[in-house]
């Protein structure tokens, strides 16, 4: 069996635990567990090939207070499935120690918006996927919490090395209010680069309509998940198809 794009359950970190913001409001968090390990590897347990992580408190602040928490989930995965992590990803150094603790790929958001030549230099340590967060097409950075000037459009155009883009629509993420398909698809068709589509994903037939959207790669979805709308296993079964 092979899978029409790749599943990515994803893992926000803040104090070490494992927790869903609404809109990217930090006061507006829902705490679902303190092992993020054990969750990472119930997803793999379940055919996950990716596992995102983002760390929320390296996002807002840069302390990568949570790198520990991202190596020791690195760990439970080898062999198993690739670990994505984002957050606080600012330099060539951090993708250095990310790669080091066993991160397959990192994702830069705000510091990628700011300078692209960083993705340039980073790319040369491992893949990097650009986080392209935006609130109507306008890409905001620092956790969220400004506006950059940017569309989203045009990102598109300005990272030759970018091994992926992550889009997240944030007026979605955490709403389970269904993903933004058409702005989705109209992103697809406009680059060749591999597009990871995060934020609003309720239910398996939000899952299979994002997979129905050519040339896809993936699907990063969160509180569903942990709201218990569907298991990992069955978003797994739905993206299979013979071959």
């Amino acid at each position: 069996m092979t899978t029409i794009c790749d599943l990515y359950p994803a893992i926000d970190l803040r104090g070490g635990k494992v927790v869903r913001l609404t809109k990217g409001d930090y006061d507006a968090e829902t705490v679902y567990g303190d092992d993020p390990v054990a969750v990472a590897a119930s997803f793999a347990d379940a055919g996950a090939p990716w596992v995102h992580v983002v760390d929320l408190d390296a996002a807002r602040s840069g302390d990568p207070v949570n790198r520990p928490v991202v190596a020791a989930v690195a760990a439970a995965l080898d062999g198993r499935a690739r670990l994505q992590t984002g957050g606080g990803v600012r330099a060539v150094s951090d993708a250095e120690a990310l790669a080091a603790a066993g991160v397959s790929r990192v994702v830069m958001g705000s510091a990628a918006v700011a300078d692209p030549d960083l993705v340039v230099a980073a790319s040369d340590v491992l893949p990097v996927a650009v986080g392209l967060d935006h609130r109507d097409g306008e890409l905001a950075v620092h956790g969220w919490t400004e506006g950059s000037g940017v569309q989203l459009t045009d990102a598109l155009h300005r990272f030759p090395t970018a091994a992926a883009f992550v889009i997240t629509d944030i007026s979605r993420d955490g709403m389970l209010t269904g993903p933004d398909v058409e702005g989705l698809a109209a992103a697809v068709a406009a680059i060749d680069v591999p597009i990871v589509a995060s934020g609003g994903v309720a239910t398996l037939d939000d899952i299979v309509a994002l997979a129905s959207i050519p040339g896809l790669a993936g699907i990063i979805t969160g509180k569903a998940v942990y709201e218990g709308r569907f298991t990992v296993a069955q978003a797994m079964a739905v993206l299979e198809v013979e071959g």
